[in-house]
C-alpha cells in the first residue's frame, strides 16, 4: 500500500518544528505541495531548508502567521491559494500544551488558549471547507492530545480546548461526509517534540535528551517515547486516498498510554 498525495495542496499549521515539520516532510515525500505555517519566520525558513535538503524538488513554501489572528489567517490562506493552488488538506497543529491549576487560569489565559487552538482551526477550516466540498475531495486533521479524551487534574486549559477540538472534528465529519471531505483527529501521547526538548532544557537536568526520553518512556506501555515520524506516518495515511473510509475518528497515537480508547 502506498500513501500518495501527488498534486495535493496541504497546509500544516505549527509546521516549523517537531510534529508539524515531520508531517511536512512525509507529505512532500508523498508528492504533496506543502505550506508550512508558524509565527516565527526564521524558524520556518530553517524548517523549509531542512526539508528541501532532503527533497530538493519539493514544492514547499513557508508562511509566517499568528493563528490567533483572524486577519492573518485570511491573508495566509489567500497567499497559499495564489502560490500553490486550492487547499486539499488542512492539518491544524498550532498550539502549546499549557497545563496548570484551574484557579490560576485567568480569563486572559483562557482566551489565549481558545483563540489559538480552537478558533484558529475554526477560521482556517471556514476558509477551506467550502472548496473541498465543491471539489468533492478534502482532508482535515486536527492534532489534539490524549487529554481531550482523558483530562487530568491540572490539565486545563489545554485539555478543555482540545476536547472542544474533538467535538469540532465530529461535527465537521458529519457535514463533510456527503461531499467526500474526511475529518479526523490525532491525539498525541508522549512523542518526541520541540515542547519536550524545551521542558528538558528548562529543567536544568544533567541528563541528555536521550536519557530524558528513556526515563519518561517508562510510563508508556510500549516502553518508549514515540518518534515524530511515527506520528507523521499516520497523518499521511489519513491525508491520502489510502484512508478514504476513515472519518469522524479521534485516533490515539500514544503507545496505549491513555486510559481510554
Amino acid at each position: 500500500m502506498e500513501c500518495r498525495m501527488d498534486g495535493r495542496v496541504a497546509v500544516i499549521t505549527g509546521g516549523s518544528l517537531g510534529l508539524g515539520k515531520a508531517i511536512a516532510l512525509e507529505f512532500v515525500n508523498s508528492g504533496a505541495k506543502v505550506a508550512i505555517v508558524a509565527r516565527r519566520a526564521g524558524v520556518l525558513e530553517e524548517a523549509k531548508a531542512e526539508i528541501l535538503a532532503a527533497h530538493p524538488k519539493a514544492e514547499i513554501i513557508a508562511y509566517a502567521c499568528d493563528m490567533s489572528d483572524a486577519d492573518a489567517i485570511k491573508a495566509m490562506h489567500q497567499a497559499v491559494e495564489k502560490d500553490l493552488g486550492a487547499v486539499d488538506v488542512v492539518v491544524n497543529n498550532a498550539g502549546t500544551s499549557r497545563a496548570m491549576d484551574f484557579m490560576e487560569i485567568t480569563d486572559e489565559l483562557w482566551n489565549e488558549d481558545l483563540e489559538l487552538k480552537l478558533l484558529g482551526a475554526v477560521r482556517l477550516i471556514r476558509l477551506t471547507f467550502p472548496g473541498m466540498k465543491e471539489r468533492r475531495w478534502g482532508r482535515i486533521i486536527n492534532v489534539l492530545n490524549v487529554g481531550a479524551k482523558a483530562p487530568r487534574a491540572g490539565g486545563a486549559p489545554t485539555a478543555v480546548s482540545r476536547a472542544a477540538g474533538m467535538a469540532l472534528t465530529k461535527v465537521l465529519a458529519g457535514e463533510g461526509a456527503p461531499h467526500n471531505v474526511l475529518v479526523n483527529a490525532m491525539l498525541v501521547g508522549l512523542i518526541e517534540s520541540d515542547q519536550h526538548l524545551q521542558r528538558h532544557l528548562k529543567s536544568g537536568s544533567n541528563d541528555t535528551i536521550e536519557e530524558f526520553y528513556e526515563k519518561i518512556g517508562k510510563t508508556v506501555p510500549l516502553g518508549r517515547v514515540g518518534k515524530a515520524e511515527e506520528f507523521a506516518n499516520m497523518a499521511t495515511f489519513l491525508a491520502s486516498d489510502a484512508g478514504s473510509y476513515i472519518t469522524g475518528t479521534a485516533i490515539n497515537v500514544d503507545g496505549n498510554r491513555a486510559p481510554v480508547v
